[in-house]
C-alpha cells in the first residue's frame, strides 16, 4: 500500500522558517513535489524535484525562499521554507509520480499520489 505522509507543519511568526518531511512508502517515486491550498483558494505548485535531485522548480511566489530536496535512501522529499510570509499560510500537500517529471511539473493532475497535507500558518 503505498503512503506519503508530511510532518513539520506548524505555526512561525514572518520572517521565520519551517522544514516540512514527506516519506513515502510502498513504492519509490521518480518524481516528488510541493503543492499547498489556501482556505478558498485552488490547489497550487510550488516545488518538484526529479529522482536524482539535480532538477529542481519552484513557484516564482517561493523562489529563493524555499528549497526542495530529497534523500532517496530514506525515500524523503524535503521542503525547507525560510522568509516566511502571511501569504505562505496554506495546507501543504506532498504529492509523488512514477514517471519521471514532464513540462507540466506544476499541474497537479499529473502527480498518482498524495500525502493527507500538513498545515502551515505564518503570523505577521
Amino acid at each position: 500500500q503505498v503512503q506519503l505522509v508530511e510532518s513539520g507543519g506548524g505555526l512561525v511568526q514572518a520572517g521565520g522558517s519551517l522544514r516540512l518531511s514527506c516519506t513515502a512508502s510502498g513504492r519509490t517515486f521518480r518524481a516528488m513535489g510541493w503543492f499547498r491550498q489556501a482556505p478558498g483558494k485552488e490547489r497550487e505548485f510550488a516545488a518538484a524535484i526529479n529522482w536524482s535531485g539535480d532538477s529542481t522548480y519552484y513557484a516564482d511566489s517561493v523562489k529563493g525562499r524555499f528549497t526542495i530536496s530529497r534523500d532517496n535512501a530514506k525515500n524523503t522529499v524535503f521542503l525547507q521554507m525560510n522568509s516566511l510570509i502571511p501569504e505562505d499560510t496554506a495546507v501543504y500537500y506532498c504529492a509523488a509520480r512514477p514517471l519521471t517529471l514532464t513540462s507540466t511539473y506544476y499541474s497537479p493532475a499529473r502527480y498518482d499520489y498524495w500525502g493527507q497535507g500538513t498545515q502551515v500558518t505564518v503570523s505577521s
